[in-house]
Formats: C-alpha cells, sequence, structure tokens
C-alpha cells in the first residue's frame, strides 16, 4: 500500500510539474490588433502616431488601411473588419452613420487642395485657370473620393471646368502621376505636396480657401477591440495627435 501511494504521489507530482509549464506558455500575451481605416492622405501622420500608440500599449499593433474614403466606406459597408474610420470628408462619414455603422465621429482636422507638378514645373504651371490650358495634362481625383469633391468645388467657385486626363481613386494615386512626370499637374491636398517634399512642385492658389476638407473621426460600431479604437481616437483628437497632424500640414478642426 505504502508502495502504491508513492506512485501515486509521484504521477501527481509529474503532472503538476507539466501543468505549470503549460500555464508558463499559455501565458504568452496574445497580440491585439486595433485596424484603423483612414483616408490616404493621413497616411504619414497615423503611421506616426500608431507607433505612439503601440509604444503606450504593450501587446496592441495598430494595422492601417489607406485609401480613398469611398472605398473605405465600401469596404465596412461588405462587412470588413475595421475598428476604427477616418474620412477626408463628412459626407463619406455621413453614410456609415447614416446607416449606424459607426458611432458619434469627432472633426480632428482640415486640409486644402494644392497643385501639385513635376520639378521644374515643366508646363508652367501659376494659376489654378491654367489648369484649364489646351494640352495640358492634368490629373484629379474621381467625384466620388473626397479630393475629387473638392476639386469640382473649388473649379465651380473659381467659374472653370476642368477636364482631366485622368480620375484617379485616391489622391496618392494622383500625386504618384504627377511625381512619374505621366501628368502636367495634379489636384491635391497641402499635406500631399508637403509630404512629397522634393519629389513635386507645390503652387498654392487663393481659391482654395473657398473649399476646405473637414475630417471626421469615429469608432466603427461592431470593432471587437471598441475600448482600444476609442483611445486610438481620443489620440487622435488630443495634443499630441493634433501636434502630429501640424507637422503634416493639417489645419486645425
Amino acid at each position: 500500500m505504502r508502495r502504491w501511494y508513492a506512485t501515486a504521489a509521484a504521477v501527481a507530482l509529474l503532472a503538476g510539474l507539466s501543468g505549470c509549464g503549460s500555464d508558463d506558455s499559455g501565458a504568452e500575451a496574445e497580440e491585439t490588433t486595433v485596424t484603423v481605416f483612414a483616408a490616404a492622405s493621413l497616411a504619414g501622420a497615423f503611421e506616426e502616431l500608431g507607433e505612439e500608440f503601440e509604444d503606450d500599449h504593450e501587446g496592441v499593433e495598430v494595422e492601417f488601411n489607406f485609401a480613398g474614403s469611398s472605398d473605405l466606406v465600401s469596404q465596412i459597408q461588405g462587412g470588413a473588419g475595421a475598428d476604427v474610420f477616418a474620412s477626408a470628408d463628412e459626407a463619406n462619414m455621413e453614410k456609415l452613420t447614416a446607416e449606424s455603422l459607426v458611432g458619434t465621429p469627432e472633426t480632428f482636422a482640415t486640409n486644402v487642395l494644392e497643385i501639385a507638378v513635376p520639378p521644374g514645373n515643366p508646363a508652367g504651371v501659376a494659376t489654378l485657370r491654367d489648369l484649364t490650358k489646351p494640352g495640358l495634362n492634368l490629373v484629379i481625383c474621381a467625384p466620388v473620393v473626397p479630393c475629387g469633391a473638392a476639386a469640382q468645388r473649388v473649379a465651380e467657385s473659381a467659374g472653370i471646368i476642368f477636364k482631366p486626363v485622368s480620375e484617379e481613386q485616391s489622391v496618392t494615386d494622383v500625386l504618384n502621376k504627377v511625381i512619374s512626370a505621366e501628368a502636367d499637374a495634379g489636384l491635391v491636398y497641402v499635406t500631399d505636396v508637403k509630404a512629397a517634399g522634393d519629389d513635386v512642385g507645390g503652387i498654392e492658389f487663393p481659391e482654395s480657401a473657398d473649399v476646405v476638407n473637414v475630417y471626421p473621426i469615429g469608432v466603427v460600431n461592431d470593432s471587437e477591440n471598441a475600448d482600444l479604437a476609442a483611445e486610438f481616437m481620443q489620440l487622435v483628437l488630443g495634443d499630441d495627435g493634433q501636434s502630429v497632424l501640424a507637422e503634416f500640414g493639417f489645419g486645425k478642426p
């Protein structure tokens, strides 16, 4: 009988040790991903804020999906897994709030248009009206994209009609065509010209003040990480977020 108890105790001890090892391996924290769908023009600023958020939240990764706001809206409407949505205009955000897909949004930045040209400005563009010159290869965003809607409004305000050779689905696509010299000029945001550095030249025009894009941000209602999503939103709205956005050329909300 004593031998049986000794054997049973040994088995129990081994089982206990094995269980402890199992608990240790299972104790490794799983990384949580916060997925942010954001307008393409926000890429630089949001990537910096994402790094800051990860530094302050151990075990949390911020994953971004940057694209035209209208494309992001379609993805969220189709059930894409997003925790936060940041739009380059209010119209696209309203599409989601109207369907109760995003909670109450808040404005966090503003932006205006600027003319982007290849280095050296070979076409000699100087004013907004120059974009209507015959033979000039102009590229703008499609009307459903915030930068395209803004381009249309600024043309109407100036009493001119654009005849672009291409309409793109995001502001970065417009910028890339200017950088590659596929276009003589493109209408992008001030922030895009600043981010491109020496790859493009920027031409400001007074009519841009008539069309200011307002950027709202909100938490997606079916987010699986709603608390973290709300914290990221508050980072964007807070002093740190506003400071980073200002560095990238965004205006105050």
